[in-house]
């Protein structure tokens, strides 16, 4: 029997389960560790990637992935979330000599504190909220694109369609967004503006589906399949309008099935605020998610 209160359907989860990472190419490991580690307090992957040549960032249970490259700059906003703003404003102005004569910069408003990475992408990291982003108390709870007016609909009628994904199309103050759901209070935003589109230099985004083969039946049919990388990924990279396959934005996405082995890998996520100074035993790990 049904308690009454409970809306079944909040904790719904469209095809689309887990944002896994961004992928950003950049060239100098000790510029991406004063940000990424230093700055805003998040976690080097011991385990995986530890050379020279890439380093993985854990952020709760999704990650930044940062290969050695030409530097990229994704299309928009990713958007993270940690406790605690006034120490995160403390270990970014502390970086800020050692960024000097980078792209790095931040200031504070009221929804969250605005960064810009030594190379130019856009990261605004909020204080945990559950309404907005239920129990995660570091995460990455979204990832915003910048879109051409016109459209944020059909980009959404894609994601429905071929993706399985909730997706509806919001209005705000900025114009029209497709949000589409991919993962537990995880979100793809695509926000219509009429600022000049960038051109796409292959950052990517990853994603983990449970039907992994009627997307990519869909997909193949409408010729976007762009990589078969092994039996537990595929890639893809425009999203288009489904009525006369115009291309309407183009962002990899390394698209994953549940099986793949990676999936659910526990990331390790330090406590910034732990210091050898000022060293408390059993406060070393930071949990994801909100007691």
């Amino acid at each position: 029997m049904q308690k009454e209160g409970y809306d079944r359907a909040a904790q719904d989860l469209g095809n689309i389960v887990n944002l896994g990472h961004v992928n950003v190419c950049i060239d100098d490991q000790h510029v991406a560790t004063h940000y990424y580690v230093t700055g805003l307090g998040l976690t080097r992957d011991p385990f995986l990637n530890t050379g020279a040549r890439n380093m993985w960032i854990n952020v709760g249970i999704s990650q930044f992935h940062l290969p050695i490259g030409t530097p990229e700059v994704l299309r928009g906003v990713i958007g993270l979330v940690a406790p605690d703003r006034e120490a995160l404003l403390e270990r970014l102005t502390h970086v800020r000599r050692a960024l000097a004569g980078t792209k790095f910069e931040f200031r504070e408003n009221d929804d969250c504190v605005e960064t810009v990475c030594p190379w130019g992408n856009r990261i605004n990291v909020h204080t945990p909220d559950e309404e907005r982003f239920g129990r995660i108390q570091l995460g990455m709870p979204y990832v915003r694109f910048d879109v051409r007016p016109g459209t944020a609909a059909r980009i959404a009628r894609f994601y429905r369609e071929i993706m399985h994904a909730p997706a509806d199309v919001i209005k705000n103050g900025a114009g029209p967004e497709a949000r589409v759901q991919v993962g537990e209070k995880q979100y793809f935003s695509f926000r219509e503006t009429d600022a000049p589109e960038q051109p796409y230099d292959r950052h990517h985004v990853q994603i983990y589906i449970a039907d992994f083969s009627g997307p990519h039946r869909r997909l193949m049919e409408l010729g976007l399949v762009t990589g078969e990388s092994n039996e537990y990924e595929y890639r893809f990279k425009d999203i288009v309008d489904l009525d006369n396959r115009e291309v309407l934005f183009t962002v990899e996405h390394e698209t994953r099935s549940q099986t793949n082995p990676m999936h659910g890998r526990p990331l390790v996520n330090r406590n910034p605020a732990q210091t050898n100074i000022d060293y408390k035993p059993g406060h070393d790990s930071l949990s994801w998610a909100m007691p």
